[in-house]
């Protein structure tokens, strides 16, 4: 659920060249407020694909050696960082194991942004890492993923339902991305 300050309504925008660089500003901060807790902050997500429109909210994966809220989020909270209080922003179910993990909405009035904490050996932050870099290979995917976004958020605009919506489909997606993780071999420890 967003914050009062953010957006509730979904809107899917053609891909921007400035995301990149945007996630790079965030991810020296978030560098530089973690330290050797994190050993490594990756662009994720839609607008982190080139070509592929998305929501222009920036989702940055931390990969940290643990997860520990009471010491996490207020290194986080002391740049203005604020930890999402859904039961789904902290365990996510993925390769059938349940995921600790922590999501962060931006400080106020900030770039719009999700980070995600997650355990870096963890099989949500291979998701992660494969669905990124399976859009950047298959541009069909990418095109038919882009398409089936910008539908769903003219029908659904509402920020919770079109999230509900998108994930049977994205487990589709990640069949098909997991198919070419095998034929490719590609591994979460080259994409990093």
């Amino acid at each position: 659920m967003p914050f009062h300050d953010e957006r509730g309504q979904v809107a899917v925008v053609e891909y921007r060249p400035q995301w990149p660089a945007e996630f790079e500003l965030l991810a020296g901060g978030l560098r530089d407020a973690l330290g050797d807790l994190a050993f490594g902050v990756d662009h994720v997500g839609s607008t982190s694909v080139p070509g592929l429109p998305a929501k222009d909210c920036i989702d940055v994966q931390v990969r940290m050696r643990s997860i520990d809220e009471a010491r996490d989020a207020p290194l986080l909270a002391a740049i203005g960082f604020r930890c999402r209080p859904e039961p789904w922003n902290r365990v996510e179910v993925s390769g059938g194991r349940q995921c600790r993990k922590l999501v962060f909405a931006p400080p106020i009035g900030a770039r719009w942004c999700n980070v995600h904490l997650r355990e870096g050996s963890g099989p949500n932050a291979r998701f992660a890492l494969l669905f990124r870099d399976y859009l950047r290979t298959d541009e069909d995917a990418r095109r038919a993923w882009g398409a089936f976004k910008q539908r769903l958020a003219l029908s659904v605009p509402d920020l919770l339902e079109y999230g509900q919506i998108k994930a049977p489909a994205t487990e589709v997606l990640m069949g098909a991305a997991e198919r070419w993780a095998a034929e490719t071999g590609w591994s979460a420890a080259r994409a990093a």
